[in-house]
C-alpha cells in the first residue's frame, strides 16, 4: 500500500540477540512502502549489532552507543525521525502479520487523527505461539483514564509534531514514561486518538516494567508520579486499579 504518510519505526535495542531478528523481519515484511526504519542500540555486545548489519539495506538509521536507558532511546529515534507519524517497537516485540502498518495507515488518513493505537497479546519468551497475556484496549475515555485505563504502548502510532510540540519521553522515569506520555497527551492535551480493534503487537514476556517484583512495584509509584508531573489531580486509588485491570488480560483469549 502507498500513502502520501511516511511511518517512522523505531527499534530500541541493547543486547538482544535472541529477538531482534524476529522484530527486525516483522517489519521489512510490511506491506506499507513508505517506511522509514531506525535502530538505536545502547551498545550491545552479544552479536546483536552482526544480525542487525545483515538487514542493513532495510534500515534508514542506525547508531549503537551507551545510552541513559530505554526511554533516551526512544528519545534519540524520535529525534533522528523524518516520518509523518511515529511508532516503536522494540526488540523483544514483533508485528503479528504483514498489514499493521497499512491498517495503521488507513486509519490515520480515514479518520484523520492525530495518534492511534490497537491491542496486544504477550507470548512465551522461547513459543512465540504461546499466548499468556491478552491486552485488548478498547476505546479511550477519560471515565477509563482515571480508573487505571492504560493503552498498550508497542501499539501506539502518533504524529511527530507532536512528540515536538509537547516533548519527548521523560527519562526521569525508568519503567513509566510510556504512561506518562499516555497520560500528556490523551488525557492533558487531549489529542484526537482512534482504536483500531485488532491485534498489532506481539510481546514476548519479560518487559523492564514486569521482569521483577520490584520492577512492578517502582513502575506503580512512577505511575503516581506521572499525573504529579503534568499538574494533573490524581484519581483516588488509580495506583490499585491500574494493576487489577491487567488481572482478566490473563483470562482473555482473542478470536483466532
Amino acid at each position: 500500500m502507498n500513502s502520501n504518510f511516511k511511518i517512522s519505526i523505531i527499534t530500541v535495542s541493547f543486547n538482544s540477540v535472541i529477538t531482534i531478528r524476529d522484530t527486525i523481519e516483522s517489519i521489512i515484511s510490511q506491506d506499507y512502502n513508505n517506511i522509514e526504519y531506525i535502530i538505536i542500540d545502547a551498545g550491545s555486545n552479544d552479536g546483536t549489532l552482526d544480525i542487525i548489519k545483515e538487514y542493513k539495506e532495510h534500515i534508514s538509521y542506525f547508531i549503537s552507543e551507551a545510552d541513559n536507558g530505554i526511554y533516551d532511546g526512544m528519545n534519540k529515534g524520535i529525534a533522528a525521525a523524518t516520518g509523518d507519524i511515529v511508532g516503536i517497537l522494540n526488540s523483544d516485540d514483533f508485528y503479528p502479520n504483514s498489514f499493521v502498518i497499512s491498517n495503521v495507515a488507513s486509519t490515520f488518513e480515514k479518520q484523520r487523527c492525530d495518534a492511534v493505537y490497537g491491542d496486544l497479546v504477550y507470548v512465551k519468551f522461547f513459543d512465540i505461539d504461546k499466548i499468556i497475556r491478552y491486552w485488548q484496549s478498547g476505546e479511550y475515555t477519560v471515565k477509563k483514564i482515571k480508573n487505571g485505563w492504560m493503552l498498550p504502548h508497542p501499539t501506539f502510532f502518533v504524529k511527530k509534531h507532536l512528540y515536538d510540540k509537547y516533548g519527548y519521553y521523560n527519562t526521569d522515569f525508568k519503567t513509566a514514561a510510556d504512561y506518562e506520555m499516555i497520560l500528556k497527551l490523551l488525557y492533558k492535551h487531549n489529542i484526537k486518538v482512534f482504536y483500531i480493534p485488532m491485534i498489532l503487537v506481539n510481546m514476548r514476556m519479560g518487559g523492564a516494567s514486569n521482569s521483577s517484583i520490584l520492577n512492578r512495584i517502582r513502575a506503580n509509584k512512577e505511575d503516581g508520579l506521572a499525573w504529579t508531573k503534568n499538574q494533573l489531580n490524581k484519581p483516588l486509588f488509580v495506583r490499585i486499579k491500574k494493576p487489577l485491570l491487567k488481572v482478566k488480560q490473563f483470562f482473555l483469549r482473542p478470536k483466532l
